[in-house]
């Protein structure tokens, strides 16, 4: 039978649905350009109820039997859709399921909004109250006292600022509850969930602060230089000048690096870069286009190592964590990196086959965006280059051999 809307084709359907995205993808903040997208009241309250019209038609087409033909073929042209390559994959869970929550959605996307203005807030509140009292009946007394007194309830109740599981709620509240939806309700509860992760993500930016400055000022680290010329009791734990001389280098360097990984830039430039290359190859590729103009090679570069490691993120700090000194010199520290070339590693690497294909499609746009030009990688923390560059790659070449270079001092200007 297929789709049998009475009022409504699919064709028209699927048309109007991709207007919402656009109103959601509006309605999180930015146009498709990157510039703020600005709303007023009355632009919120449309947007609104678009909502309002997808959960009536979804409400009325999966409460029964009849149309369940008809909520497959639009779920079927959600899919198709959602193929597509230009599509966006902020929107990849959206499905007729989805779309009998609008309401709840579209609120969330309001309030989620980055970042949140003040004029922002002040045209969601003013739209969600007059939606309320524009839904009061008409023969209600006193409707806009009892609605006041309903809001003076939710304030002094603690249950309404707790991170409760509002999507499941305002979800059974779209069935058969189309005109007595509380607007106020679901954005006091959205403010209450952002508020909640702004205090969580403070504390835990001052916890990292306080870290961060524990390792930067020496913290378990710091070694004393007297103790280049204290001789320890016991001969068999002597050291000479020279290892002590490594242990101390060697423990800076990894404070360094373990600062770059820990720095509030990497670490949003890190969820920057997770969302950025979760979408199709073509479309992150426009955004380095776009980003070439500026000409910041270093941080274009940056962003792509990162993009090789991002799934590994955690994974890496905890092994950088639990690396400890090893009595090897610079010089077989670099040998024992050469014999992966050679085919002879002491140590497991990551194979070429085990790279999937986003992480091997970014390092072919890193390999062509270098060129000539590798003595960019000086500039980036060598522990993330050694993390983020395959022994199998052209660039691990080329960096290997600028390091060689280093070593035997054959250029000055490398670093």
């Amino acid at each position: 039978m297929g789709w049998n809307h009475p009022e409504i084709g699919l064709e028209e359907m699927v048309k109007l649905v991709k207007g919402f995205f656009d109103i959601l993808i509006l309605s999180s903040g930015y146009q498709s350009s990157g510039l703020v997208a600005q709303w007023d009241a009355h632009n919120v309250k449309r947007a609104f109820s678009w909502a309002l019209f997808f959960e009536r038609v979804l409400s009325e087409l999966k409460s029964s039997d009849y149309y369940v033909e008809s909520v497959d073929e639009l779920d079927a042209a959600l899919s198709e859709l959602k193929s597509q390559a230009s599509f966006p994959q902020g929107l990849a869970n959206i499905s007729s399921d989805t779309l009998l929550r609008a309401r709840s959605l579209i609120v969330e996307h309001m309030i989620h909004t980055l970042p949140l203005r003040d004029a922002h807030v002040k045209a969601v509140l003013t739209a969600v109250v007059e939606m309320d009292l524009d839904a009061l009946p008409e023969t209600a007394q006193d409707g806009l006292g009892r609605y006041l007194n309903k809001l003076s309830l939710q304030n002094n109740s603690d249950d309404s600022f707790q991170d409760c599981a509002y999507s499941e709620k305002n979800s059974d509240m779209g069935i058969g509850n189309l005109n007595s939806y509380d607007w106020t309700s679901t954005s006091i509860q959205e403010l209450s969930r952002r508020q909640s992760a702004v205090l969580s993500i403070s504390s835990l930016q001052k916890s990292l602060s306080v870290f961060s400055s524990t390792i930067g000022n020496g913290g378990s680290f710091q070694v004393s230089s007297s103790m280049l010329r204290e001789q320890p009791k016991h001969k068999k734990f002597s050291v000479s000048e020279d290892e002590m001389a490594e242990f101390i280098t060697f423990n800076r360097w990894k404070s360094k690096n373990l600062l770059y990984f820990l720095d509030k830039r990497t670490i949003r430039l890190v969820s920057g870069v997770s969302m950025m290359f979760s979408s199709p190859k073509n479309q992150w590729l426009r955004v380095f286009e776009c980003l070439a103009k500026l000409e910041n090679l270093h941080e274009r570069v940056e962003l792509l190592i990162l993009g090789c490691v991002v799934d590994r993120w955690t994974n890496i700090i905890k092994h950088f964590q639990s690396v400890s000194f090893d009595c090897l010199t610079t010089l077989d520290r670099f040998s024992e990196v050469h014999n992966l070339l050679l085919g002879r590693p002491q140590r497991p690497l990551m194979r070429e086959e085990s790279v999937n294909l986003k992480e091997r499609g970014v390092l072919d746009h890193l390999t062509e965006l270098l060129g000539c030009q590798s003595h960019v990688l000086w500039k980036l923390s060598p522990a993330l280059l050694a993390a983020a560059i395959p022994s199998w790659s052209t660039i691990f070449r080329i960096y290997l051999n600028q390091i060689g270079i280093h070593l035997k001092g054959e250029s000055a200007t490398l670093r």
